[in-house]
């Protein structure tokens, strides 16, 4: 098996679940509270054990995201890009990459053009830059993807990914050198300065 690169944690997947974690994890402790009420109050014990195992449920469900909120990532191996979530493990061949590219996540979903609550989610990524992997086609049908992807990996109904983590240009340098077959060098600051040179000659 071809060794692997480093681990990118999906910044948008990390950035729900945080939102969502402690909610649920709280709400499962007022169920719990509120079923010792119940059953202090003398009601049928089908009453409190309902909220009890409902509460129990949540505080299970808040435990198991906040462990899992690091599950989601890219990492570059030799031949493709491995894209992981709780859901989904897709490997990305680069023979079907087509063009790569950096771009503002503001600018790819203005707030305008979003739904309130996606516009939320947004608010807080907009100043980040992600990978723009732009594909000859998906492996797998697109209707699928998007069920099993957040909406945040489309910019359009084109055959494409956008990336988001925490240092872009660290990943788009160890994808050129797992490409390349070289060890990886040191980031330029410069825009698109990485796998981005070498995509065409690659795909020819």
């Amino acid at each position: 098996m071809a060794k692997g690169g480093r681990r990118y944690p999906l910044v948008v997947y990390t950035h729900m679940i945080n939102r969502w974690w402690p909610a649920i994890f709280t709400l499962g402790l007022a169920l719990l509270a509120l079923s010792w009420a119940i059953r202090s109050w003398g009601f049928e014990d089908w009453r409190w054990l309902t909220f009890t195992s409902i509460g129990g449920l949540n505080i299970f469900l808040g435990i198991l995201l906040l462990l899992t909120r690091k599950s989601a990532y890219v990492q570059p191996f030799s031949d493709h890009l491995k894209l992981a979530t709780p859901f989904l493990r897709l490997n990305i061949s680069y023979k079907r990459f087509r063009r790569a590219s950096s771009a503002n996540m503001g600018a790819l979903f203005p707030p305008q053009s979003v739904s309130n609550w996606r516009a939320e989610i947004i608010q807080p990524l907009a100043k980040m830059t992600a990978l723009v992997i732009e594909l000859n086609g998906y492996p797998m049908p697109q209707s699928t993807l998007r069920l099993f992807l957040s909406p945040l990996f489309f910019k359009d109904k084109s055959p494409h990914f956008v990336i988001l983590v925490n240092d872009w240009m660290k990943l788009s340098n160890e994808l050129e050198s797992m490409r390349s077959g070289s060890e990886p060098s040191a980031p330029q600051q410069k825009r698109d300065n990485s796998i981005l040179s070498r995509l065409p000659n690659k795909n020819k």
